[in-house]
Parts: C-alpha cells; structure tokens; sequence
C-alpha cells in the first residue's frame, strides 16, 4: 500500500474523529456522532470529486473509507466521558483538525491531477479537500468555521497542495513529495496555532 493511501485512510479516521469529538461537546446521539464524523471526514472530498466529474465519489466506490469514519464516530460516542473531557479544550480538536488538514491537502492535489485538471485546479482542489468537510461539521453546529476565522488554515492547505503539485511537476520522488507537502501544511497551520499567526481581518471601527 503506497504513503498516498495510507495517508488517506489515516485522514478519514481524524477528520471523523474531530467531528466525533464537535458531537461530543454538543451532547449528540450515536446518529449524530455517526452524522457528523462521516460529514466531515468524506464532505471535502465528495464535493471535489463531483466538480472533477469522478463518480461514483471516492467513498461510494470504496466503502472502507465510510467504515473508517463510523467506526470513528462508534469509538467517540461509546467513550464519550473521555471524549467530553478532552472536547472541553478546543485545543484538542484544532490539532487533530490541523492534522487532518495536512494529509487531505495532498490527497485533493492529487485527485485533482490524476483527473486530469490543468494544475490551478489541482491546488484547488486540495485546499477544498482539506477545508469543506470542517466547514460542513462547524456549520452544521453553529460555530464559526476554522476556515473563515483569521488565523492562517485555508492558506496552509493551499501551500501543501501547491507544494505536492509543484513536487509532482519536477519529478521528485512520490512518497517524498507526499510526505514533504503534508509537513509544509502541518508546519504553517501548526505554527499558526502556536504562535497566533494571522492573516489581517478587517476591524470595524467603534
């Protein structure tokens, strides 16, 4: 099994562990774990491959991944006093979130390619991989997304996605590339939440 794959099995199962962790702190039930982890795990990535035109998407064609992400939401809910203790600090789900990010930015930048899609695209489709499926989960429970906040995460996954196409292009080695661009993302979006980087918001005046 090649870096690319495993990354992505081991991105479903995070990203279906953050919104495990969102049903968590909102006190939902095992429908709403189940709900909110396969959202947010497998919404970025069927959006993107409905616009590249690959159907049936991803998970349709190979169910594991929903297996993953509901074996995912069964583990948050059947240790739910463990998961509320951890949900309490947002900080843990920003991280796991982070993770999340770095892997899903190099798994769309490559779907995007392998379909095909002039290399503009394929960083979109990165950024959009990483991005949707949180913005679907903080949506679907009243928060403000990650992505619209100030602080540096779209740009994060736009790097990593850059950075494994830009990687791709010159012909470096695969898992090398992979393993790189996911780091590059973890770095950004791991600094941007150690050291409050940001991108400038603009401030009403009183």
């Amino acid at each position: 099994m090649s870096a690319l794959i495993l990354l992505d099995y081991a991105s479903v199962l995070i990203f279906a562990l953050t919104g495990a962790l969102v049903a968590s702190r909102q006190q939902l039930d095992i429908v709403g774990f189940a709900f909110l982890a396969c959202l947010t795990a497998v919404g970025g990535g069927t959006l993107r491959d409905v616009l590249l035109g690959q159907l049936p998407v991803y998970w349709v064609a190979e169910p594991k991944y929903l297996a993953v992400a509901v074996g995912a939401a069964l583990l948050g809910y059947f240790t739910s006093p463990w998961a509320q203790a951890i949900a309490t600090r947002r900080a843990a789900l920003v991280w796991a979130d982070a993770i999340g990010l770095s892997v899903f930015c190099v798994i769309g930048a490559e779907a995007g390619l392998a379909a095909g899609a002039h290399w503009t695209i394929a960083i979109l489709t990165g950024m959009m991989s990483a991005a949707f499926g949180g913005l679907l989960r903080d949506i679907i429970v009243n928060d403000v997304p990650l992505v619209l906040r100030e602080d540096i995460y779209a740009l994060a996954a736009l790097a990593g996605a850059a950075a494994y196409v830009a990687g791709h292009a010159t012909g470096l080695n695969p898992s090398a590339v992979t393993l790189g661009s996911a780091a590059l993302a973890m770095m950004l979006r791991g600094c941007a939440i150690r050291f409050k980087w940001s991108l400038p918001a603009v401030r009403i005046g009183d």
